[in-house]
């Protein structure tokens, strides 16, 4: 399988969009090619389909047979880049850590951090009882984990 000619078509296909963005392109065992492409607002699935046509089409069958899945992000994985949180901005994130876990709106994508902002209840300062705080926490995209969408119904 060329590899490299399997990623050119794709980029040449991704190209065409300007909204649409790579996520993962996958070489599997038995010739399977696995590509994963999102959107700014989202993947329409004419779009999934022309991408699958051009690098299926330029693929010469003859030569080595493969098969190719193209996809949009299941919305139960994890952000991968940068651009998913963009595209994400002000919705629910919950966000793992190797120390921490936090789930809040997602406010800024900063060039390599994320900012969270969410209410808590805390002990009042002075006297019995809790107020409700904002909390906001800057995380630096290199330490985290994982990242989902919440998604609230």
């Amino acid at each position: 399988m060329n590899q490299d000619k399997v990623r050119a078509l794709l980029q040449e296909a991704l190209d065409e969009n300007p909204s649409l963005f790579l996520i993962d392109l996958k070489f599997l065992a038995n010739s399977k090619i696995k590509v994963i492409v999102d959107g700014d607002s989202g993947v329409p699935l004419n779009e999934i389909i022309r991408i699958s046509r051009n690098i299926e089409h330029n693929l010469d069958r003859e030569e080595e047979d493969f098969s190719l899945e193209v996809t949009s992000p299941d919305i139960s994985e994890s952000l991968k880049v940068k651009r998913q949180y963009n595209k994400n901005l002000n919705r629910t994130l919950k966000v793992k850590t190797s120390d921490n876990e936090f789930e809040g709106k997602l406010i800024e994508v900063k060039e390599d951090s994320i900012v969270l902002t969410w209410k808590a209840r805390e002990p009042k300062p002075i006297g019995k009882g809790k107020h409700t705080v904002e909390k906001v926490e800057e995380i630096p995209m290199d330490i985290i984990t994982e990242a989902k969408v919440k998604i609230i119904f």
